[in-house]
């Protein structure tokens, strides 16, 4: 009996090592593939595909670009998650791998404005709508195959692990220009056909996730609904009309983490500080190597936070992470300012801190929040409305402040309110640590996930009415 106790947990544990590196892996393919998108558009796109608009609008639209694909991304959210809840996380994971890799290869080869024409920018777009279509399914299919797996004292950290994809995606998109613009493509090379080949090494990773992610297994509680027949017909249907509160809450929650952290991963700070004409001038090299430092941190601090979750609770990490994120925005503008590349390696660093604090808790609290039989449909489609409320057109917006004001103070401001919104929204959750997550538990979750929301879960016999 010992024997068999002991292999089981080994078991259990091997599997949960194998869920962990498959999200891990495959959100950082995905993310590289995104982000790597939002880098070109800062540094190259407005003169490749947008010039005829004129410099200032150009960039401009570049910017706009990328967040094109936020209004998407609910769409791929809706999609994933209905199948999600009807047919499995699994299946999800490996659809939405395979549509961002194809999209971010044909971004790889298209023709520019000079060769094609107005049909340059129209493919670009079209190609980046389908990277936002996949972005939107793919996060909630990796958060539950990594929580719904974890022991319920683990699940800050397990669902740490889908997080830290984003700084590495950040940190392997932004090292992979540095290296082209540095050493493989540099000046004009970069601009003529350097910028092409991070996109086409996508298909290399695109693989390695393909086949990592095929090997794990279904998540457990996706399991029991199958085996129950138990899944929900319309599950978006069921969400809006049962949960809309749940997701309009989640969704401001993840507003302030994206809409500053958009300001590296949408490309503006990339560009503000390498635009010759602008009041820095930096070299693309050495900016993007700062990005990659900054998002190093980004990375470690996303990872404290999910131990912190563990430890402290979801709401009080998030709560001091966004206390350090807005407290954190004038100097880190400030110091942006500078002009010193080594004050913006600090400046970058700074700003890593309480972007991690304010990620890393992230899949535990939403995983809490959603019943079973709508949790996939939940998760996703919260995180990809809060990243159009904050991210999608946050470099647009700070780029027009700061054509409008002359600095970046205006930025801060903003950024500041959108902070201040998320810190209110999170204090507004209930902290669920260690709710039983499983089908047979849907009546607990159903309710009291709010702190204005009284109600008390119905007897656990009714579920089988479910």
């Amino acid at each position: 009996m010992g024997t068999t106790a002991a292999s089981a947990g080994r078991s259990a544990k091997s599997n949960q090592r194998r869920v962990a590196f498959a999200t891990i892996i495959g959100t950082t393919v995905e993310w590289y593939d995104f982000f790597i998108y939002a880098t070109a558009a800062g540094l190259v796109f407005s003169h490749l595909f947008f010039e005829p608009a004129g410099k200032d609008i150009a960039l401009l639209i570049s910017f706009a670009s990328v967040g094109l694909s936020f209004l998407f991304r609910p769409l791929g959210a809706f999609l994933a998650g209905h199948y999600g809840d009807k047919i499995g996380r699994r299946a999800m994971l490996v659809l939405t791998l395979s549509l961002m890799g194809a999209a971010t290869m044909l971004i790889g080869v298209l023709p520019t404005y000079e060769t094609a024409g107005i049909w340059a920018p129209i493919l670009l777009l079209l190609l980046r709508i389908v990277q936002g279509i996949s972005a939107g399914g793919e996060w909630g299919g990796a958060v539950l195959m990594a929580v719904e797996h974890a022991p319920d004292t683990h699940r800050g950290r397990a669902g740490s692990y889908p997080q830290i994809g984003v700084p590495l995606g950040m940190l392997l998109a932004s090292g992979t220009m540095a290296l082209m613009t540095g050493v493989i493509s540099p000046g004009e090379e970069f601009v003529q056909w350097g910028w092409r080949v991070p996109f086409l090494a996508s298909i290399v990773l695109i693989a390695i996730g393909y086949f990592v992610r095929r090997a794990v297994d279904e998540s457990p509680v996706f399991e029991e609904i199958a085996e129950q027949k138990a899944q929900t017909k319309v599950p978006v249907v069921e969400l809006f009309r049962k949960h809309w509160r749940l997701v309009l809450v989640a969704a401001l929650v993840f507003a302030g983490n994206n809409a500053a952290g958009y300001m590296t991963t949408g490309g503006f700070f990339q560009s503000y500080t390498t635009d010759p004409d602008g009041p820095i001038g930096l070299e693309r090299t050495d900016v993007l190597l700062a990005v990659v430092f900054g998002a190093t941190i980004w990375l470690i601090f996303t990872m404290v936070a999910g131990v912190l979750a563990d430890l402290l609770g979801r709401v009080r990490t998030y709560q001091l992470g966004f206390v350090i994120l807005g407290l954190s925005l004038f100097p880190v503008f400030a110091l942006v300012n500078s002009g010193s590349l080594g004050l913006l390696y600090l400046a970058f660093g700074i700003f890593g801190i309480g972007l991690g604090l304010t990620y890393g808790a992230q899949s535990a609290l939403y995983s809490e929040m959603f019943p079973a039989s709508v949790r996939f449909s939940g998760v996703s489609i919260s995180y990809a409305i809060g990243a159009i409320v904050g991210g999608a057109f946050a470099p647009t917006i700070a780029q027009a402040l700061v054509q409008a004001t002359g600095g970046t103070n205006a930025v801060a401001v903003y950024l500041l309110i959108v902070v201040v919104i998320s810190l209110t929204a999170v204090s507004l959750i209930r902290d669920r640590q260690g709710i039983d997550l499983s089908f047979r538990n849907q009546a607990e979750q159903e309710v009291g996930a709010l702190i204005f929301d009284k109600r008390t879960a119905e007897p656990a016999k009714k579920l089988a009415n479910h």
